[in-house]
C-alpha cells in the first residue's frame, strides 16, 4: 500500500476527514500533482501540522517542524538528493551512532534499510509532514554558491582600476576581458538562477553613484536581493550583454535582447533583457518566461463561476471583439494564450501580431512586429487580413489605426483578441471612443471586456485562520453579513515562501459582457460610471467584488485587494 493511501486510510479511520473529502482530496491530488497533505491543507480539510501531530500520536515518535529546524551541510551531505525523493525522507541531524531522518511514513523499512546501507549509522525516525520534508530537499539540496562565496572570488580593493569609465571612449577589449573573468560568470549565473528558485518573474540590476544594487520581483512586490561591488558593474552588464547578444560598445542607446536557458530534463528558460542607460551607467531588466511553467487551464487561472462561463462565451462566437485589459504584470498575455490554446483546433487558423513573442504555441502563426522598421500591429493586421484568419490576437491596441482595422476586422467575420492598458472594464469603452472609434462601432463589433489583477496567495504551507475586526472587512466593501464571519486566513511565514506569507499569485477578473441595454447607453453618450453601475446591476463582479471572494475563501488576504484594488 502507498504512502498515501495508508495516510489518507488512517486520518478516515480516526474521523480526522470523512471519506468524501478524503476522494476530492486525491482528485485535486490528480488534477495538481502534488501530495496528498497538500490537497487536503488546500481544499481546508485539515493542515499539515495537523498531519504531522497525528502521525507523531499514531506511531508515538516525536514530530518536527522542518521550517524552524537548520540542517548543517555536513549531515545534508550524508544522504543524496535522489535517496530522499525516492523515500519522501531528509537527514536533521546526528547523535552519536545514530542519524535523525525525518520521515513521512516512519513504517517504511525500505527507506530505513536503504539509509542504514548507505550512511552506515543507525536510523533514528521522527514524523513531519510530505510538504515540508519536499520543500526542505528543495532548499538544502538546491543551494549553489552564495553572494559572498562569489564575491570571494574577486580581488576588489580601492587602488583596482574600474572596468571602463562612464565616458563615451570606452575600451571594447577591456570590457569583453572582464565581462568573461570567471568571478563575473560565476555571479552572473547565480544570479539568473537564484532568481529562476526563488519564482521571480523580474531582475532588475540598477546602478547608482556609490552603489550597485539587485533586486528580484517575486509574485509582483521588488525586494532587494544583494549589493556587488560597485566597481563591477560595467563587467556585469557586458556580461549580460555577451550572452544576450547586444553591443556592448553602445552604452548611449537602450537596446533589447534575449537569453535562453536550457535548465536539464527538456526545461527551458527565457530571460527578455532591456538595457537603457542611466545617469550612472546602464540599467538591466530582465523578464523570466517559464516555458515549461505556463498555466494554460482557465479554470485554474482564478475564475469564478459566472465570470468563466461569460468569457467562455465570448471567446467562442464566430466572430467580434474580446478586449483584456489591466497594467502591465497582470496575467494578460496568460489569458489570451489561455484562450488561443482553448480555441487552437486543426480546423482553425490563428494569427498573432506580438511585441514581443513570450511564448512559442504549437499550431499558432505567432509574428513579432518591428517598430523600428515601420512592421507595427496596424501594418501585421492588415497582412493577416490576406492570410484567410478565423481568429486574430493583435498583443495590444495603442492607436486609432489598430483601433479601426481591429473593429473592422471584427466586423467583417473574424474573431480578434487584443489588449488595452485601462482600469477597468467599463473604462475600456471610453478609452476606444477617445482613440477615435465611432460608439456605432463599437457596439457593433465589442462582445466582452475582462479586467485583470494579480494577488499574492496565502502559502499554503503556513496559513492560519485568525481574528479579524469585523470592521476591516466592511471598509474593504464586505456586506454586513460577509464581515460577521471575523476570520480571514494570513500566512505566518516559513521556509517556502521566504518568510513573506505569500507564495504564488491567483488572479482577479471582471468579466462585462457587452449586453444591448449597455450597447444602447454607449450611443447615448453615457459615462464609464454609469456604465459600470448598469453592469453591475446585471451581475458584473468588480475586481474588488472579486477580490473578497477570495478573501473570504482564504486564498489572499484584505492587504492584497486593497493593495490591488480601487473602491467601488
Amino acid at each position: 500500500m502507498s504512502t498515501t493511501n495508508r495516510l489518507g486510510e488512517l486520518l478516515v479511520r480516526e474521523k480526522l476527514i470523512s471519506l468524501q473529502q478524503l476522494r476530492q482530496a486525491q482528485d485535486e491530488q490528480k488534477r495538481s500533482g502534488k501530495n496528498l497533505g497538500y490537497a487536503l491543507a488546500k481544499l481546508g480539510y485539515i493542515s499539515d501540522g495537523e498531519i504531522t501531530n497525528f502521525l507523531s500520536s499514531q506511531y508515538r515518535l516525536p514530530a518536527i517542524n522542518l521550517d524552524e529546524y537548520e540542517i548543517e551541510a555536513e549531515i545534508i551531505k550524508l544522504v543524496g538528493r535522489e535517496v530522499c525523493e525516492k523515500h519522501k525522507i531528509i537527514p536533521v541531524s546526528r547523535s552519536g551512532s545514530s542519524l535523525i531522518v525525518g520521515m513521512a511514513d516512519p513504517t517504511n523499512l525500505h527507506a530505513i534499510d536503504d539509509i542504514k546501507f548507505l550512511t552506515g549509522f543507525n536510523v533514528e525516525p521522527v514524523v513531519a509532514s510530505e510538504t515540508a520534508i519536499l520543500g526542505a530537499i528543495e532548499r538544502y539540496y538546491n543551494v549553489g554558491p552564495s553572494y559572498d562565496e562569489v564575491l570571494e572570488d574577486f580581488d576588489i580593493g580601492d587602488e583596482d582600476i574600474d572596468f571602463g569609465s562612464d565616458s563615451d571612449d570606452v575600451n571594447v577589449m577591456e570590457l569583453e576581458r572582464a565581462s568573461e573573468d570567471a568571478p563575473v560568470v560565476r555571479l552572473v549565473n547565480v544570479l539568473l538562477l537564484n532568481a529562476i528558485r526563488k519564482g521571480a518573474s523580474d531582475i532588475h540590476i540598477e546602478p547608482y553613484e556609490k552603489r550597485l544594487r539587485v533586486r528580484y520581483r517575486v509574485d509582483g512586490v521588488l525586494s532587494e536581493e544583494m549589493s556587488p561591488p560597485i566597481k563591477l558593474k560595467n563587467a556585469l552588464v557586458s556580461r549580460i550583454k555577451i550572452m544576450s547578444a547586444l553591443d556592448i560598445a553602445e552604452r548611449r542607446l537602450p537596446q533589447d535582447g534575449r537569453i535562453k536557458l536550457k535548465l536539464g530534463k527538456g526545461r527551458e528558460m527565457d530571460f527578455r533583457v532591456s538595457v537603457l542607460p542611466t545617469m550612472w551607467g546602464e540599467k538591466v531588466v530582465m523578464r523570466l518566461l517559464d516555458k515549461g511553467n505556463l498555466q494554460l487551464d482557465m479554470t485554474k487561472l482564478g475564475f469564478d463561476k459566472g465570470p468563466l462561463e461569460d468569457f467562455a462565451w465570448a471567446i467562442n462566437q464566430p466572430w467580434g471583439m474580446v478586449l483584456v485589459t489591466g497594467p502591465t504584470g497582470s496575467g494578460k498575455t496568460t489569458t489570451l494564450y489561455s484562450a488561443l490554446s482553448d480555441l487552437n483546433q486543426p480546423g482553425v487558423n490563428i494569427s498573432t501580431a506580438e511585441d514581443p513573442v513570450e511564448y512559442n504555441l504549437h499550431g499558432i502563426n505567432q509574428v513579432q512586429t518591428h517598430d523600428d522598421i515601420g512592421f507595427n500591429f496596424a501594418m501585421a493586421l492588415r497582412a493577416f487580413l490576406r492570410q484567410d484568419p478565423d481568429i486574430i490576437m493583435v498583443g495590444e491596441i495603442r492607436d486609432f489605426e489598430t483601433a479601426e482595422i481591429s473593429v473592422k476586422a471584427a466586423l467583417t467575420g473574424h474573431l480578434v483578441l487584443s489588449t488595452l492598458h485601462t482600469n477597468d472594464a467599463p473604462a475600456t469603452i471610453s478609452r476606444l471612443l477617445n482613440m477615435g472609434v465611432e460608439p456605432f462601432l463599437i457596439t457593433a463589433s465589442v462582445n466582452l471586456v475582462l479586467a485583470q489583477r494579480l494577488a499574492r496567495r496565502v502559502c499554503m504551507d503556513c496559513k492560519r485562520d485568525v481574528p479579524v475586526d469585523p470592521q476591516v472587512l466592511l471598509d474593504l466593501g464586505c456586506t454586513p453579513e460577509q464581515a460577521a464571519v471575523g476570520k480571514i486566513t494570513k500566512g505566518q511565514g516559513c521556509g517556502n515562501c521566504n518568510s513573506s506569507g505569500y507564495k504564488g499569485r491567483v488572479a482577479l477578473y471582471e468579466v462585462m459582457r457587452f449586453h444591448d441595454d449597455l450597447k444602447e447607453m454607449v450611443l447615448q453618450g453615457a459615462s464609464t460610471a454609469e456604465l459600470k453601475t448598469a453592469a453591475i446591476k446585471r451581475g458584473m463582479l468588480s475586481l474588488r467584488m472579486s477580490g473578497i471572494t477570495k478573501v473570504l475563501e482564504g486564498v489572499t488576504t484584505p492587504e492584497e485587494i486593497l493593495r490591488v484594488t480601487m473602491a467601488d
